[in-house]
């Protein structure tokens, strides 16, 4: 071997890929060096979508338009369902906007290594960056649906003496940082199972949609207390109760703001979070031979 090439093998690596990590290895110091890669997904997975549609981003607008006044017409007008005294579609558009968010990122998160296999075969980056990105791609989704929201919600402020926000609105920003990392955490989860398991894929759009009216979307939780208290402890754990619930009670003044609730949510969302990451650690260094 020529001088040269000596030289080149002695070279110092700036990256090494050792296949035997232990399991509570997550390596999140890598995040940051790929920071770059992580905004180039979220900016992919933000255009992609609406690139080759007629309305674009207005799409944004219409879904949590259409919804609430689908779920108006047959909650609040056919069902009778209380809206604790608030305009209906100011309700509904309440908990559809945080809602949105959360299911996104759950759905999203949950396909990220069957959907991004060909990428993942081909080249190495943290596999954490994907789901990551779904969770900042779908913010922006959020911060525009946010601002339709907060149009409607001036608009009965302004002509209505039912709307009563509140202190609570500072922690508005809290909340949406809890319900994006609880459907990371949940996402990520299923994700690393439903690479040796096909069948969840099947049931995670279901599941949500049940999950939804297992939350107070649809109803408020003061109906549950009133009419159904046996079956509240059931939707208390729920961990998406006290977040909309708070979030609800922030800007309209009604619902049920209860610290020892957020609290659980948050603890249970954190115990999800690494448990997540110790999962989807473990899962991504054989995926390939699964997916």
């Amino acid at each position: 071997m020529n001088n040269k090439g000596f030289e080149e093998d002695n070279e110092p690596w700036d990256l090494v890929l050792d296949p035997k990590t232990k399991w509570y290895s997550l390596r999140l110091n890598e995040l940051f060096r790929f920071k770059d890669l992580l905004l180039l997904f979220v900016r992919r997975d933000f255009v992609s979508i609406y690139k080759q549609t007629i309305l674009g981003p207005l799409w944004f607008f219409v879904q949590p338009i259409i919804t609430s006044i689908i779920f108006a017409i047959t909650f609040g007008m056919l069902g009778g369902i209380s809206t604790d005294g608030l305009p209906q579609i100011l309700f509904y558009l309440t908990g559809i906007t945080l809602w949105n968010y959360f299911s996104d990122t759950l759905v999203k998160t949950s396909d990220t290594f069957t959907a991004n296999a060909s990428i993942f075969g081909k080249v190495y980056f943290p596999r954490l960056i994907v789901p990551l990105s779904v969770v900042l791609s779908n913010l922006v989704k959020f911060g525009i649906q946010f601002l339709l929201f907060l149009a409607v919600w001036l608009y009965y402020i302004i002509t209505t003496d039912k709307v009563h926000p509140n202190s609570t609105i500072l922690l508005i920003p809290f909340l949406i940082l809890l319900m994006g990392f609880l459907g990371l955490a949940m996402g990520i989860i299923i994700s690393s199972i439903t690479t040796k398991y096909r069948d969840l894929k099947f049931l995670v759009s279901f599941g949500v949609q049940l999950l939804m009216y297992a939350s107070p979307i649809v109803f408020p939780l003061s109906l549950v207390t009133e009419k159904y208290p046996q079956y509240k402890i059931f939707i208390i754990a729920n961990p998406i109760t006290s977040i909309i619930e708070a979030f609800k009670y922030a800007f309209l003044g009604v619902g049920e703001l209860n610290f020892f609730y957020l609290g659980y949510s948050l603890l249970f969302t954190i115990v999800l979070f690494f448990i997540g990451l110790i999962i989807f650690n473990k899962v991504e260094k054989s995926f390939m031979d699964t997916v």
